[in-house]
């Protein structure tokens, strides 16, 4: 027996071509071990939503092996890997050759990844319990860091009104209601088990159970990629040693899909390694030409609001496009390598137009 099959709304997603009628007979009562999760669960936001491009969500990492007739098809079109690909991680900052070129109009750089905690369901599926174990682990590794990566871990649960403001101010703060993270089961028992950790300097920082268990920040002003990536592998390795010290789990790492996140779609290095820069030639270049070259480079680009929330309408956030099936060195070293070339290149625009 199976349940009635769903009438999923977002037609074109990669749910509505891979969860078919077949599909949906086999998997639709199989739940999960760690967090009891099902397909209908994990495709709330296909079936909801009319807007989505992947639209599936993984409950824990079992959820990629239970459901894997459904994710491994999905992954390998949206991520154009093969079936039998395995994924390696590299965090050695000393293989990244060069940096941003200091002349550049770089105005900061912010590079993020998300880590999960083997054991603990995740955030669309993780139980109650295991999302305040998830925070209690984290508190403990908090208190054990050091040197430049100390700070203050802030719980969202009976946050007063200075400190929410002060996160507010400094871009910091993560809040609820996102209607995505809502269907998809991610804001259950809301605030509770959630917070914020940041260093002195304000430069590291971390998520504790939003959309992922862990989302783990390194960013500071200017275009010192390599001493942001630096902070984060020392970051990452200083948080992983403490949890594994404490609970003796490790983050989850699979040979085929990197490390797991809750969304298939950050899979692999979960990474977007991002500067700021402005690009005046470009833009009067025209921003479609830009898209195009942007996507020779391997790298995405977004408009920005600007550093002071005012318009300057030519600073892009910059990103890797990639997130599986590349290192984390190579995804990085593929940004600088992007940024300098755009900018060199944007040099040649403002001087065609007498900028």
């Amino acid at each position: 027996m199976s349940d009635p099959f769903p009438e999923i709304k977002s037609t074109h997603s990669l749910v509505a071509k891979y969860v078919t009628k077949p599909i949906w007979e086999k998997l639709s009562r199989a739940v999960t071990k760690t967090s009891g999760f099902s397909l209908a669960q994990a495709i709330a936001c296909a079936v909801e939503f009319d807007n989505q491009h992947c639209g599936i969500y993984a409950g824990d990492w079992d959820s990629y092996k239970v459901f894997s007739d459904v994710f491994d098809p999905l992954i390998q079109e949206y991520h154009g890997i093969s079936a039998d690909s395995v994924h390696t991680s590299d965090m050695d900052v000393g293989k990244i050759n060069g940096n941003i070129d200091p002349t550049a109009p770089v105005h900061s750089t912010r590079i993020r990844v998300g880590r999960s905690i083997d054991g603990f369901g995740l955030s669309p599926g993780i139980t109650r319990e295991q999302r305040v174990g998830v925070e209690n682990l984290m508190s403990k590794a908090f208190a054990n860091l050091t040197g430049d990566l100390a700070g203050t871990y802030y719980p969202l649960t009976g946050m007063n009104e200075q400190v929410r403001q002060q996160l507010v101010d400094d871009h910091f703060l993560f809040v609820n209601g996102d209607r995505n993270l809502t269907v998809a089961g991610m804001e259950r028992d809301w605030p509770e088990g959630r917070g914020i950790f940041h260093n002195a300097a304000k430069t590291f920082l971390l998520w504790v159970n939003e959309e992922d268990q862990t989302r783990i920040i390194s960013m500071q002003q200017g275009g010192d990629v390599k001493g942001v990536f630096e902070r984060l592998a020392r970051g990452i390795k200083a948080v992983g040693d403490s949890v594994k010290a404490e609970s003796g789990k490790e983050f989850a790492l699979s040979e085929q899909y990197g490390y797991i996140h809750s969304c298939p779609t950050n899979l692999g290095t979960g990474m977007r390694a991002s500067v700021h820069v402005d690009l005046p030639g470009w833009t009067k270049e025209g921003v479609d030409k830009l898209n195009a070259r942007c996507e020779v480079l391997c790298v995405q680009p977004r408009g920005t609001r600007g550093e002071s929330g005012g318009q300057t309408g030519c600073t892009y956030d910059i990103s890797n496009k990639h997130r599986l099936g590349y290192s984390e060195v190579q995804l990085v070293q593929v940004m600088i390598d992007a940024v300098n070339t755009l900018w060199k290149e944007d040099q040649e625009w403002q001087k065609k137009h007498g900028m």
